[in-house]
């Protein structure tokens, strides 16, 4: 980002930070600067800079011609605090594209959990927070999310931390992380399910499974997640906002993960 806090994507700057110790041949920078889209997406950045926000959200989705209807809206609570508890089958566009929709029915009142990676997003960063992948619990950090659970704002979570892979030949999340049902508990925010109707490319799954045979714990399919993201333009998507679930729900009969299971059988009955 330069002093103008204008986003750059920068391919080359990247690898070296990430391998300063190795030699990178330039034919494979020019290929990862393609299938990240570095120029057109450097080009938008440049175009909207002064957007914050939804605002700059809006025009990303005009962009790439994507398209949205909501579904269940008469099940969008008010008159508290939600946790929206979501599936998350595209890895980066299906996170922005519920944010901007939720945003725009609660007045811009809301936070959705994100990696490192969009958080360098300047124009939308004040929209995320951090996820604490490593499980360190410092004080600086435990804090911050107390304020923010404790905050008027609405959360959107993803609680299988990435996106959704190719399992027995159905799209379908990963373990859901049992967090959001301890938080909902101790913040008595009831969880709203939502489900996001779309899916990555066949490359994409075959890639993610074949780097699991291989036993390769780097998620290599992670770096086609721009590409995978134009794949979709002028696409049409569905989301599906179910019954709200009351925090009383979490009771001792089930354990949190167990629970976390439970709301994702929730969000996959949605599925049409």
């Amino acid at each position: 980002m330069n002093t103008n806090n204008i986003v750059e994507i920068d391919i080359a700057k990247v690898v070296k930070t990430k391998a300063p110790n190795r030699w990178v041949p330039n034919f494979l920078i020019q290929y990862l600067r393609r299938i990240a889209h570095e120029e057109e997406l450097n080009t938008f950045f440049k175009k909207n800079s002064s957007l914050r926000n939804l605002d700059f959200i809006e025009a990303g989705l005009q962009y790439l011609e994507v398209t949205m209807s909501l579904e269940g809206k008469e099940n969008l609570p008010f008159g508290g605090k939600y946790i929206f508890a979501c599936n998350h089958p595209l890895g980066g566009l299906d996170g922005i594209a519920i944010g901007f929709l939720l945003g725009k029915e609660y007045d811009g009142k809301v936070k959705f959990f994100s990696n490192d990676l969009l958080m360098n997003v300047h124009p939308i960063r004040e929209l995320f927070v951090p996820v604490n992948k490593t499980g360190a619990q410092g004080k600086e950090h435990a804090e911050m999310m107390k304020q923010l659970y404790e905050s008027d704002n609405h959360l959107i979570t993803y609680p299988s931390g990435m996106c959704s892979r190719k399992i027995d030949g159905e799209i379908m999340d990963l373990e859901w992380k049992k967090n959001f049902v301890k938080k909902s508990i101790e913040y008595q925010r009831d969880v709203v399910p939502v489900y996001f109707e779309g899916r990555n490319s066949n490359f994409f799954y075959r890639l993610a499974n074949f780097r699991k045979f291989l036993g390769l714990k780097f998620n290599v399919e992670m770096l086609y997640l721009s590409d995978e993201m134009f794949r979709q333009k002028g696409n049409h998507f569905i989301i599906r906002i179910g019954e709200p679930i009351s925090w009383q729900s979490f009771d001792k009969s089930k354990s949190h993960s167990e629970w976390a299971d439970w709301v994702k059988v929730k969000v996959y009955s949605m599925r049409k």
